[in-house]
């Protein structure tokens, strides 16, 4: 089940329109659940709204997508949804464009490279809500226990520091998680450090490039052929497995987000971080993760809905988010103003990364397919006797057949 809200302040009655909000959880906690976070924002909002009350689900990202279509499904649709993709519903003509919700200022205030990630056809559907750009995390005191005084700045280097670690007796030298919750990002980190990547300039899929056939190999049998990634097998390893476990210090080293910052500080672990190893040398590209809100036309609150986005979209309020969680933040006047004040100061390197930082194929109606695929599919792809070519082709057939059945 999942923490749900309702947020009927005093004065609650029959004829307020109330607006269904489901939003993914960024804690880890109930303590610092996003539910906390929504639950304070609808009360503050509704104070000054009366006749707008907003009912709030918060469920985990390995289950947010195959809830919200189940939603649908069954004639429930949310008025609001706050997750990872967009595109099939703006192809299906279920979303307001942002044009038709947000004021003037409130829609010129996104930052402009996240912003126009979620355009399908040069038209704004989905406004970011969260974004982030990666980094190699590893734990100080296992580096050290182990002899390592310097991050490592490419695979070889990763790879001989992750056999240190495993000679140390560090329970799992690099955490690789290709489970359900995050395998896409996973991925998309080790296929740019390797040259590759999802789309080229032209924003066509090149899944099944020789440079991403020879990075899952590299993966394959260099870490997790040599027993470098600890006792599970990757497709068995959520992101947040892999998180928990870091901070419980397991983990000598793997790519993270900002939040993952919070969590280990809160376990006094002592962390730092370090770009992306690429093949040669550091990663030239890092992966940048958005994740939207949107509003659906099914319940006819356009004008509701615009309200409430003006004030999520606040720069105390974006601010106010972004800090929670230790994220970079969506807006440009929130961004500055987290870059004035010290106590953000961890988070400037993220923001620095979104400046170069490579998206999702957002925009394309087959993204959902793809990444499902990814997801069920690459953790397999790097265990012992498999045949990456092989099924990245498959991959790549699937989502050039569901492009042109689109068009």
């Amino acid at each position: 089940m999942a923490p749900t809200l309702t947020a009927c302040g005093s004065g609650s009655g029959s004829d307020d329109v109330r607006l269904k909000l489901v939003a993914a959880d960024y804690g880890d906690t109930s303590a610092n659940s996003s539910l906390n976070y929504w639950g304070d924002l609808a009360r503050a909002f509704e104070t000054k709204n009366s006749g707008i009350k907003i009912d709030v689900s918060v469920y985990a990202w390995a289950e947010i997508d195959k809830k919200v279509a189940e939603m649908i499904e069954a004639g429930d649709t949310p008025d609001l949804v706050q997750f990872g993709t967009y595109a099939d519903f703006a192809a299906a003509g279920k979303l307001y464009r942002a044009d038709q919700l947000l004021s003037i200022p409130t829609q010129a205030s996104f930052v402009s490279s996240i912003a126009h990630a979620g355009e399908v056809k040069r038209v704004q559907y989905a406004m970011p809500f969260a974004a982030s750009s990666r980094l190699l995390f590893y734990n100080k005191k296992l580096f050290d226990q182990a002899g390592i005084f310097e991050p490592p700045t490419d695979w070889d280097e990763l790879q001989a520091a992750a056999g240190k670690l495993k000679e140390a007796g560090v329970k799992i030298p690099y955490a690789l998680p290709l489970g359900r919750e995050e395998a896409q990002a996973e991925t998309l980190m080790w296929l740019l450090s390797g040259g590759g990547g999802y789309t080229d300039g032209n924003s066509s899929y090149t899944l099944d490039s020789q440079e991403n056939v020879e990075t899952l190999e590299w993966l394959r049998d260099e870490l997790v052929g040599k027993g470098l990634i600890g006792p599970r097998p990757p497709g068995r390893v959520n992101r947040q497995d892999a998180f928990n476990a870091f901070t419980r210090g397991e983990v000598g080293m793997l790519n993270g987000h900002p939040t993952l910052m919070q969590q280990a500080t809160g376990h006094r672990i002592d962390y730092r971080v370090a770009p992306l190893p690429g093949r040669n040398g550091p990663s030239q590209s890092t992966m940048g993760v958005a994740d939207w809100m949107m509003a659906f036309k099914e319940n006819g609150h356009r004008e509701q809905i615009g309200r409430f986005l003006d004030f999520v979209y606040s720069e105390r309020n974006v601010v106010g988010f972004a800090g929670k969680y230790r994220l970079p933040p969506v807006t440009v006047q929130a961004s500055a103003a987290m870059r004035r004040d010290d106590k953000y100061k961890d988070l400037w390197q993220f923001l620095d990364g979104l400046d170069t930082a490579q998206f999702y194929p957002f925009d394309k109606t087959s993204w959902t397919k793809v990444y499902e695929s990814i997801r069920e599919k690459v953790g397999d792809m790097v265990m012992k006797g498999s045949d990456p070519a092989t099924v990245l082709g498959e991959i790549q057939r699937q989502a050039e057949a569901t492009e042109n059945a689109a068009r």
